[in-house]
């Protein structure tokens, strides 16, 4: 097996804005298997689409469960512009999906088996930082890479106050 290397103390190497989206599913009726687990299906589908083209603007992501029932991703992407533009893309897994629970609402089919959801967030710079203690890249810093903490500050402050040379360009 191959291992990470797992470095001290670190912290993210991500510069300007992070794009954050956070998705996933409810099974609300465990009994009704044929309804949740396409859904349950879909986002790994999804995931190893967007993995073979990097240019899609997926930088990286984390599967999560919060219960039995509860099943989701955290998705780090490049924009905003990249993640609508891959949730709009008709020639793309994400829009088929949903093109499919439209037109099941839209002939009353029953509904209620599963529950879906998503949040997106656009983090600005200065509004994030992250610590990760004898950690291989993780969450942020698998998504735009890893250095030494000091090279952002040893406290949640400091991280907080770093910017990068752009930032400090526009704000002059």
């Amino acid at each position: 097996m191959v291992t990470k290397p797992v470095l001290e103390r670190t912290t993210a190497d991500a510069k300007g804005d992070v794009v954050v989206l956070l998705i996933g599913m409810r099974i609300n009726r465990f009994w009704a298997v044929h309804h949740w687990l396409p859904v349950l299906a879909a986002m790994p589908r999804m995931l190893r689409e967007l993995s073979k083209d990097r240019s899609q603007g997926l930088l990286s992501h984390v599967l999560l469960t919060a219960s039995p029932r509860t099943y989701y991703v955290v998705q780090y992407w490049e924009s905003k512009e990249k993640l609508y533009a891959y949730a709009h893309s008709p020639r793309m897994l994400h829009h088929k999906a949903w093109a499919i629970i439209n037109r099941k609402e839209r002939e009353g089919k029953p509904r209620g088996h599963v529950g879906l959801w998503h949040e997106a967030y656009v983090v600005p710079e200065g509004s994030y930082e992250s610590i990760y203690a004898d950690m291989p890249a993780f969450g942020l810093a698998a998504a735009h890479g890893q250095v030494p903490l000091e090279r952002r500050g040893r406290t949640a402050k400091d991280r907080f106050a770093h910017r990068t040379a752009e930032a400090h360009k526009e704000t002059a």
